[in-house]
């Protein structure tokens, strides 16, 4: 076993500096992940060269890969730390941000455009008025297990950042955002709002997709995001049609 690892973190001090390379050494534990070594740069915060610096800011949350904040460039993979373990990875290891969304400072990086893009597709169900809702849809198990996967997206960025199509402009929408969309639309009482739904999407470059299917590839909880993308171009065809249709005879 190795008694120390080796890793290279790429650093910006500020949202317009110019970024630049430390590399730091720290003492080798059994088990330990790449949240492990940052937060061992908080103890020993001087790099290889004996220049003594501050610690490497980044974000980390449940250590359990649920949050998604810990998001990064792992050896140019993009994943989360908490469950990059060092002894999977090629020494020595390089830590870089996420290259699509702009940097705050070292490794934290501004994820705003993703959930401006949720609040784009209405990605909630409405529960609040005068009226009474009454019991809880009830919801076929197929259905369940068909959107349960859905559900799981943790807005990490993962699949952004693979993607060839996406940048932070937002001309296109990005798989993220269609596949929560698709999860929302198929609630019962998400239904309602269905139509504002997929305008949105039509109107943010759903049909921007490449078909890369990066995002499948890249995305840590598995979710079959080329499928929600399909499902959402099929609904948007359906919602244009029968659109035109009420438009024709109004």
């Amino acid at each position: 076993m190795p008694e120390t690892v080796k890793f290279t973190v790429k650093r910006q001090d500020e949202p317009d500096s110019k970024p630049y390379y430390d590399e730091f050494e720290v003492p080798y534990q059994a088990g330990m992940n790449v949240t492990t070594l940052l937060m061992e740069t908080k103890q020993f915060p001087t790099t290889c060269e004996g220049k003594e610096t501050t610690p490497v800011s980044f974000e980390s949350g449940c250590l359990e890969e649920v949050c998604g904040s810990c998001t990064m460039l792992v050896n140019g993979k993009v994943r989360q730390a908490c469950t990059a373990l060092v002894d999977k990875l090629q020494q020595p290891i390089k830590l870089e941000p996420m290259s699509k969304f702009p940097v705050r400072r070292d490794l934290v990086v501004d994820r705003s455009n993703m959930f401006k893009a949720l609040k784009k597709v209405k990605a909630w169900i409405e529960i609040d008025g005068v009226y009474d809702m009454g019991e809880g849809p009830k919801v076929y198990p197929q259905e369940q297990e068909r959107n349960y996967v859905l559900s799981r997206c943790m807005t990490c960025g993962c699949c952004l950042e693979a993607c060839p199509q996406w940048t932070n402009e937002l001309d296109f929408i990005g798989p993220q955002a269609i596949s929560q969309a698709v999860l929302f639309n198929s609630h019962p009482n998400g239904k309602a709002t269905k139509g504002d739904r997929t305008q949105a999407l039509i109107d943010n470059g759903l049909n921007n997709c490449g078909n890369a299917q990066n995002c499948v590839q890249a995305c840590p909880k598995e979710i079959p995001l080329t499928d929600s993308i399909a499902r959402a171009n099929r609904e948007a065809t359906t919602y244009t049609i029968e659109k035109w249709l009420m438009d024709a005879v109004a």
